[in-house]
């Protein structure tokens, strides 16, 4: 299955690498990234999980972390500078069989830079992200990724109490905006990482 998902993904002009754990995972993402160059990250726990994280901190890159800012407005700021990185390391809330990557965003950062700013994007998926169809992927995005994020965070709102989504409008919410990515229409853009291990939310 996960051989016909890569496929799926070249159909809409992203390029999908297969790896059966994490650690291949990590080799792959690092021989894309160009030494020297800058690279930030939208929080995502599936880059942290297979180290990448670390190793970008600690490497010969240029990163910037925005969880080392003190403040909201350097925070803001570090991610402003990140939509015109060189590259942006992410997951995706869900995706589908057939290619398309559905996202949840709170303070949209991430899906900004999903959809236009960094040079390249780089996503580490799990195989637990992979749905049938776009229905489900939506399904998936709120009802799992969205609950579970909001958990992280000191928020307030319905389905960090539940575990599941109301469909609030809570000021906290974390679900302000969707992005549906059916297609890069920027050759060697998108770069997603197929893990055969369940990674992130």
């Amino acid at each position: 299955m996960l051989s016909e998902v890569i496929k799926a993904l070249s159909t809409r002009n992203i390029s999908g690498y297969y790896t059966e754990d994490r650690a291949e995972a990590l080799k792959i993402a690092l021989s894309l990234i160009e030494k020297g160059k800058t690279v930030g990250w939208g929080g995502s726990m599936s880059v942290k999980e297979i180290g990448l994280y670390d190793e970008i901190i600690n490497g010969d890159y240029i990163a910037l972390n925005r969880d080392a800012c003190e403040t909201a407005e350097q925070k803001r700021e570090m991610e402003i500078k990140t939509f015109g990185a060189d590259y942006f390391l992410c997951s995706s809330n869900a995706m589908t069989k057939d290619g398309i990557l559905v996202n949840i965003d709170g303070n949209s950062n991430r899906v900004a830079a999903i959809a236009y700013g960094p040079e390249k994007v780089i996503m580490i998926v799990g195989i637990n992200k992979i749905c049938e169809d776009l229905d489900s992927a939506i399904i998936r995005a709120r009802q799992v990724a969205a609950p579970k994020n909001a958990q992280r965070f000191p928020i307030n709102t319905p389905c960090k109490k539940t575990g599941s989504c109301a469909d609030c409008k809570a000021k906290d919410t974390i679900c302000c905006e969707f992005l549906i990515t059916r297609f890069s229409r920027h050759d060697d853009r998108i770069h997603v990482i197929l893990v055969n291990e369940a990674l992130g939310f």
